[in-house]
């Protein structure tokens, strides 16, 4: 089914976001999410997405903005737009519904929605996850799901610098 016309309508403010998280629990629908920075989406972000969409029926992937990547990763980070990342990932069946936070961590955003899991990929423990105490109290779980190795914005972005 190819409907690129419903492609921005997967992405969401904060406040649209929480109202159709209340719809979709309405309906019984169990909700996944995810977050990072996915500059340049690689093969490592598909298989980490994937992951994350199969704990749950809906994937809500909370997206840095522009000026929390750059308090993360660097001034000359980010190489794509905040506008860019967010409708690349709209465009992922896979995903269910995208948003911006603009703080360092989706703490906030984790406590609006309350998933029902946190999935990350990487090297986390339950102590380092931000959210993941209260998302466990609130009865929801959390996945730690390991890297693929060899796959990493910063990688990608120091190949193409060696090429220039």
């Amino acid at each position: 089914m190819k409907k690129p016309e419903v492609i921005p309508s997967k992405i969401y403010t904060r406040e649209g976001l929480v109202k159709q998280v209340a719809i979709w629990r309405f309906l019984g629908k169990s909700i996944s999410f995810t977050n990072g920075c996915f500059d340049i989406l690689h093969s490592g972000h598909i298989s980490s997405l994937s992951e994350a969409a199969r704990e749950g029926d809906i994937l809500i992937v909370g997206v840095n903005t522009d000026a929390s990547t750059k308090r993360l990763k660097g001034e000359e980070r980010p190489v794509n737009n905040e506008g860019s990342r967010a409708l690349l990932l709209a465009s992922l069946a896979i995903v269910d519904a995208v948003t911006l936070f603009d703080e360092d961590t989706p703490f906030e955003l984790i406590l609006a929605l309350m998933p029902d899991v946190i999935v990350k990929g990487g090297d986390y423990t339950l102590d380092q996850m931000v959210g993941a105490k209260e998302v466990i109290a609130n009865g929801g779980r959390v996945v730690i799901n390991p890297i693929v190795a060899g796959y990493s914005t910063t990688g990608i972005i120091e190949k193409i610098r060696k090429l220039g």
